[in-house]
């Protein structure tokens, strides 16, 4: 009886709980542009200590999904949920210095999302994903391996897919084989989903388009649109403008297929090379507003079905600061 009532007295203090908790809303605007934990603070009133704890405990939402990176950064018409109980002080969790792929602003990975069969990584940009014939050790695998290696998970975790060196964004391993050829296999039946964002050269006018084309591979290894139906790999690239500048877009893009350059290429082809892209498109790719050594393009949302537990799983990644900064500028400009 005693543990029932306990039981019962911890249900009532949850529920109570819960109700106490009130949701705040705010849709991100121009001025706001930024880390998020500024635009909760200011919805908030909390002090930065209590900020930081709302983000450890789940309270933050950035576009519907959890935010648990106060340093992340928002754009304009992102939408930022607090949820909080006014009557209590959140306090952060202690801060871990030193992990490798920990930290969310240095490192070759952030991580978002690990359990028993596979992660979920936020890579930066300049890391290799796998090694090349050179055989190269600082890449996002060694790091990963490494980094299990230390938590005692031992094995080389699996490449599902693949981002180039200059792009940042989501990508997920599997942490054994099987799980790694279940992946896998979702991505080449085309039931993942993958959402990029680009910064492209010039002013693309129409507001959504499709690229469908056959890519062929130079003997340099560069790739290219092939004319013959019969040569060459499918590839479908998707897009939709979300912003124009005087001489820039921001496009979002969808993938059909997964080929290798794929959206550069295309874009490429069509006169809006990526920004910063230093073989397709090169002169057009320069820009005076891009001063990074990376290309403009992040991948932002991942996708894909629990290999085990069958569960739908979706990740977000927010832009990156040098997106951030070239947006707020251009908007100056125009």
């Amino acid at each position: 009886m005693r543990r029932r009532a306990e039981w019962a007295n911890r249900r009532k203090f949850d529920y109570d709980r819960e109700m106490a908790l009130k949701e705040l809303q705010c849709t991100v605007n121009a001025r706001q542009t930024g880390r998020i934990d500024r635009v909760v603070q200011a919805l908030t009133g909390r002090s930065r200590g209590d900020v930081r704890g709302l983000f450890d405990q789940g309270l933050v939402r950035l576009n519907g999904e959890i935010c648990p990176h106060a340093g992340a950064l928002v754009a304009e018409g992102n939408v930022v949920n607090v949820r909080q109980d006014p009557r209590v002080h959140y306090r952060s969790k202690p801060r871990q210095r030193g992990a490798a792929g920990t930290n969310a602003t240095s490192g070759p990975f952030r991580l978002v999302f690990e359990d028993r069969d596979l992660i979920v990584v936020d890579k930066a940009a300049a890391v290799l994903t796998v090694p090349t014939d050179r055989g190269e050790t600082n890449t996002l695998l060694d790091a990963l391996t490494r980094s299990l290696g230390r938590r005692g998970q031992r094995g080389r975790v699996t490449v599902v897919h693949r981002l180039d060196r200059g792009t940042s964004g989501l990508l997920v391993f599997g942490k054994n084989p099987l799980v790694g050829r279940e992946l896998q296999a979702q991505f080449r039946v085309r039931k993942a989903e993958r959402e990029y964002a680009a910064l492209v050269a010039g002013r693309i006018e129409r507001s959504a388009g499709t690229f469908d084309s056959r890519l062929g591979t130079s003997r340099s290894l560069q790739r290219y649109s092939v004319r013959d139906d019969r040569d060459g790999e499918r590839a479908v690239t998707h897009y939709r403008v979300e912003r124009q500048f005087a001489d820039a877009t921001l496009v979002r893009v969808t993938l059909e297929t997964g080929r290798r350059n794929q959206i550069r290429v295309h874009f490429a082809e069509a006169g809006h090379p990526v920004l910063g892209d230093g073989r397709y498109g090169v002169e057009a790719a320069r820009h005076p507003g891009w001063r990074y050594k990376r290309l403009a393009l992040h991948a932002t949302k991942l996708g894909f079905d629990h290999p085990h537990t069958h569960e739908r799983l979706r990740f977000e990644s927010p832009l990156p600061p040098e997106f951030a900064s070239f947006i707020a500028r251009q908007r100056r400009s125009d």
